[in-house]
């Protein structure tokens, strides 16, 4: 969206970002196989660059994950009880 809103065509954008288009399409499509560096180069072109520190501001699971006791799993030892 933030492309679109730029008016920048996939092409311009694969270009100034050093990629192929079909990289850049598959980065719009969220597939995994595209690189975090590649998310944060187009991330800057585009100028949204500095809201990556806000991804995990309110993550109130891990907050709740984090504050929950850890619990270790019990370990058997072979030929014991």
């Amino acid at each position: 969206m933030a492309r679109l809103r730029r008016r920048m065509s996939q092409a311009d954008l694969a270009v100034r970002a050093n990629v192929d288009r079909k990289t850049l399409a598959r980065l719009e499509h969220g597939e995994l196989t595209v690189s975090l560096e590649l998310l944060l180069r187009v991330l800057g072109i585009l100028g949204l660059d500095a809201d990556v520190d806000q991804i995990a501001r309110e993550d109130e699971l891990g907050r709740r994950m984090q504050d929950a006791p850890l619990r270790r799993p019990v370990r058997r030892h072979p030929g014991g009880p």
